[in-house]
């Protein structure tokens, strides 16, 4: 029998809209994943290539997604999730029309014009979120479900993908995404009145510099934050050469990455199960032992002989992702006060789309140079060194130590503009 603290945020209708447009949002992104990369590597034969699409559609994102926000948050989010959604869909519908006249550069500007609208739309959605269940204490639990129906359409989108690439093309993929998010749209859009953290008034350059020194001046969510920028590194390392890894490694084909993949979205099911049950466990505990599972099983799939082997390592490294991304967004959430949800996870995000840029570049290189298997080797060992950089900062109560503390004012006459240092989605 469900357990009714879980399943208590499903009562709410706005709820169950935010949850399904999670899950159809996601079968869109691995449908777009896939048609993408299957489109420029056969245009192009390179890895090089498929790293450089990558690099183009999480990390140029990261730099406007902040800024984006920022503005975004001001108007009911009823009115800008739908927006946000439609221009998505647009970018993809536009994409579709290079299937036949092909040309890197415009892909890459396409795709990153879609990135940068994807990070904004999931930050706002965690934050009505986090705005609508914290008062009631079922944050944690409502992370969980959100983490159930992303990690369902992780499990099923990859192996829709690559049964629709095969069968009818890139095109109708593309297309199909974008019909996707249009869906996406018109359920929010009709789901009503949503809740909404006033944010302090200001320009969007005051509301950006607040956010950056709210996470500059609180010692655990900045922990928080720069750990999952250094493991996002080596998360991401494998992404852009799965393609080539799957064709040229293991000599399958189409389906057999989307099968891969599948197996990967399977994993993550079971992870985010996993963590649904086990709500009251440390998020500290949580987060090495999901981040060490990642790392094994990008070991395995090193070694893995047969694409069977290859798909059994992505069951374990999937399971450790579906755990590790929700456990990351709840720890963030419950350390950040309820005006500044928005823009740190944001921040999140950025850091979830800028760091793995540079596991795409040191991936694509290391593919080129020796071989697709070395870089699973090589991100394998950076995970699990990660686990020993991050014990150290998640070791005893540092989330109940981690005081949210006052929204800094953006006229303050001491204000100090930072930089911050860059760094799922690398799966998640």
């Amino acid at each position: 029998m469900p357990d009714p603290r879980l399943t208590a945020p499903l009562r709410r209708p706005l709820f169950r809209r935010l949850a399904a447009s999670y899950a159809i949002n996601e079968l869109g992104d691995w449908m777009g994943i896939i048609a993408l990369s299957v489109l420029v590597y056969d245009h192009t034969e390179s890895a090089l290539a498929t790293a450089a699409l990558f690099l183009g559609t999480r990390f140029l994102p990261a730099l406007f997604a902040p800024l984006l926000v920022a503005q975004s948050e001001k108007p009911p989010p009823r009115y800008a999730l739908p927006v946000i959604y439609c221009g998505e869909a647009a970018a993809f519908a536009c994409l579709a029309l290079f299937v036949d006249e092909f040309s890197l550069a415009p892909v890459i500007a396409l795709a990153a014009i879609d990135g940068a609208l994807a990070l904004a739309g999931r930050s706002l959605t965690r934050a009505v979120v986090a705005t609508q269940l914290e008062p009631s204490g079922e944050l944690r639990a409502g992370n969980a479900l959100l983490n159930v129906a992303f990690t369902g359409g992780a499990a099923v989108g990859p192996a829709l993908a690559g049964l629709v690439v095969a069968g009818f093309g890139v095109q109708s993929a593309l297309l199909l995404d974008a019909v996707s998010f249009y869906v996406v749209a018109v359920i929010l859009f009709t789901a009503g009145s949503m809740p909404q953290a006033e944010p302090e008034p200001g320009r969007m350059r005051e509301r950006v510099r607040a956010g950056l020194s709210y996470i500059r001046e609180r010692v655990a969510l900045r922990r928080v934050l720069v750990a999952q920028g250094l493991a996002f590194v080596f998360f991401a390392a494998v992404l852009p050469v799965e393609v080539v890894y799957v064709k040229e490694t293991l000599g399958s084909n189409d389906t057999g990455y989307g099968l891969m993949l599948a197996s990967w979205g399977v994993g993550m099911v079971l992870g985010s199960l996993f963590f649904a049950r086990l709500r009251q466990a440390p998020l500290g505990l949580l987060l090495l032992f999901s981040t060490l599972a990642v790392g094994v099983g990008y070991l395995g799939l090193a070694i893995a002989p047969t694409l069977a082997a290859a798909c059994a390592a992505s069951v374990v490294g999937g399971a450790g992702n579906g755990v590790q991304w929700v456990a990351a967004i709840s720890a963030v959430q419950e350390l950040t006060a309820e005006s500044m949800q928005a823009r740190v996870m944001s921040v999140l995000e950025s850091i979830g789309a800028a760091m793995p840029g540079v596991g795409f570049a040191i991936g694509g290189v290391i593919a080129t140079v020796l071989d697709p298997r070395m870089t699973f080797l090589v991100a394998g060992c950076g995970v699990i060194a990660i686990v020993a950089v991050m014990a150290p900062l998640l070791r005893g109560n540092w989330l109940e130590n981690g005081e949210m503390g006052e929204v800094p004012s953006l006229d303050g006459p001491d204000d100090v503009v930072v930089e911050l240092l860059p760094g799922t989605k690398y799966r998640g």
